[in-house]
């Protein structure tokens, strides 16, 4: 370490932190939000508190208790995961991209479920996206909580991906993709 931080400083003429620095596994250490893992390959994967940091700006984006429309919270959440994914596409974990876009979708489900307020309006809701009028007075009287029923096998059949990339949520997965093959 001390070779190589007199090296630096003193040929290349770069100030060194000793905070962050360090010699370690490159499992053990993050770099700029990344963070390395090895099975038979070294893989890169994003670090932890990148994806801690993520998700609490998803949540503050996806909060129930902000009244804002749908469209300008689609908005500002395609905004701000197309450069969220700009910059980690690089990563190695393309399962974790699925899953966020998994857990966006489960939020925002709970928004307009929380939007639509009163059982009536439910029921109608859930009539007017093709349910049964029995699985759409069952559901749309139910008092099973908001994050509960996100994830319920109606709204999720409902509300699937192509209703919201119509009300136009981008796929961080396909963000993902599609930079991975350019």
């Amino acid at each position: 370490m001390n070779s190589i931080t007199c090296f630096i400083e003193q040929k290349l003429k770069l100030k060194v932190n000793r905070e962050k620095s360090a010699v370690d596994r490159p499992w053990k250490r993050k770099f700029l939000g990344f963070s390395f893992t090895f099975n038979k390959i070294p893989k890169v994967r994003i670090a932890n508190e990148s994806i801690k940091r993520l998700k609490a700006k998803i949540r503050e984006l996806t909060s129930r208790s902000k009244p804002i429309p749908m469209e300008v919270r689609i908005e500002k959440l395609n905004q701000y995961l197309t450069g969220w994914c700009g910059y980690f596409a690089l990563a190695d974990t393309p399962s974790k991209f699925k899953e966020f876009d998994e857990w966006i979708r489960r939020r925002l489900r709970m928004i307009e479920w929380k939007q639509w307020k009163k059982p009536r309006t439910r029921v109608r809701k859930l009539k007017g996206l093709g349910v049964t009028d029995q699985k759409a007075y069952e559901w749309g009287n139910s008092r099973k909580k908001y994050w509960r029923i996100a994830s319920s096998p109606i709204l999720h059949k409902t509300l699937d991906n192509s209703y919201w990339s119509n009300r136009g949520l981008k796929s961080l997965y396909q963000r993902y993709e599609f930079l991975r093959q350019t």
